[in-house]
């Protein structure tokens, strides 16, 4: 822990993790993570208390700022989305409510309106 911090590893590349400290100090990664947290909390507490930030800790910190950049992306775009749900809710409703008024002068027997004769779709069979 001492050379890590000390800048002078010599079993690790020197990064303040847990993996370079259990390379440096020769046992499983496990070992620190799951029966030595004394040591892991100690080996952190040590960092900060020198002023380092642990790598572990920079690379969280750069996924958080990530994080809300798209979380707030997601905001933008989910907002944009609901504006237009609500326009294309509007404008079937009118279409909807103009159909209704095509087809009751259609009804009629001396309506004005005539339907055209629909053509067969390529692809399609009749």
């Amino acid at each position: 822990m001492d050379r890590i911090l000390q800048g002078t590893a010599q079993h690790s590349n020197g990064a303040l993790t847990i993996v370079a400290l259990a390379q440096e100090a020769g046992v499983p990664r496990n070992a620190l993570t799951q029966r030595h947290l004394d040591l892991k909390n100690d080996f952190y507490a040590q960092a900060r208390a020198r002023g380092q930030t642990p790598h572990s800790e920079i690379r969280l910190r750069r996924q958080i700022v990530e994080l809300k950049e798209l979380c707030a992306e997601d905001a933008t775009e989910l907002a944009q989305l609901r504006t237009d749900v609500e326009h294309l809710v509007r404008a079937v409703n009118q279409l909807t409510a103009h159909n209704r008024q095509l087809l009751h002068v259609l009804s009629q027997p001396d309506s004005p309106v005539r339907a055209l004769p629909t053509q067969p779709h390529p692809g399609r069979s009749h």
